[in-house]
């Protein structure tokens, strides 16, 4: 199971949105790149990356950051928003990026969903945003009437490497992870899981790691505002591994 710390980019900035709200921004860092090399000095494996320009308009707007995060690190990258099309999915991978998140697309394109599995088998993810539940999309300003594991099943079937299943009312609050909905999450699906939203300190890395099918869990404000310590968290999280 991996803690894997997360990197959100506005403008070119590092900022944490409260529940994906564009107006409710904090800019932590003025260049990624730096906090991408902090997060892997304190053993991060794995860095997960969002284009919330590209996940409000639709297309990427971050990739010169990007490129300069995947320049100054080695650990994986995993990088989503704004990706809508095969084009997309090769500028990436052909920039180093080592697998990619899809959201809306997976739910307006399918056929594009079919081909990017097919053509990257292992390397896509899908991001599942849920609100009550169901499913929301375009940056969470949408919500459908989805079932988020109702989703996740569907698109397993297509050949989609896992999901990154994020509960929009947690994240961002430090108020802790629906642990019920995460837990719903592993169990209806047998591809890996990654929980994020709402990862606020210690025990919430103590109750997440309980759940046994669980691939991974993301945090982001915990870590940028101190009330998680990246390193103590990884080092906990591999000691149960033992």
């Amino acid at each position: 199971m991996l803690v894997i710390p997360a990197i959100d980019l506005k403008e070119g900035n590092c900022v944490r949105l409260v529940q994906g709200r564009k107006d409710a921004v904090t800019v932590y860092s003025n260049d990624p790149a730096v906090t991408a090399k902090r997060w892997e000095s304190s053993g991060a494996k794995l860095l997960h990356i969002v284009d919330l320009d590209g996940a409000f308009s639709g297309y990427q707007k971050n990739m010169d950051a990007i490129l300069n995060i995947r320049k100054s690190v080695k650990m994986m990258l995993q990088v989503g928003g704004g990706i809508r099309n095969i084009g997309n999915l090769i500028n990436l991978f052909s920039s180093g990026i080592d697998r990619a998140i899809i959201g809306t697309a997976a739910i307006e394109d399918p056929e594009f969903l079919v081909q990017a599995c097919k053509q990257y088998p292992g390397r896509v993810l899908i991001g599942i945003d849920a609100k009550d539940g169901l499913v929301a999309i375009k940056g969470w300003e949408e919500v459908t009437s989805i079932h988020a594991y109702e989703l996740a099943r569907r698109l397993e079937m297509v050949g989609i490497a896992g999901i990154i299943y994020t509960d929009i009312k947690r994240d961002g609050m430090l108020t802790g992870p629906n642990i019920a909905a995460v837990r719903e999450m592993v169990d209806h699906v047998r591809i890996p899981v990654i929980a994020s939203g709402g990862i606020a300190s210690m025990e919430d890395i103590r109750n997440l790691v309980q759940i046994t099918k669980l691939w991974g869990m993301i945090t982001g404000k915990a870590i940028y505002s101190g009330a998680l310590n990246l390193k103590e968290a990884i080092q906990f999280v591999n000691s149960q591994a033992c």
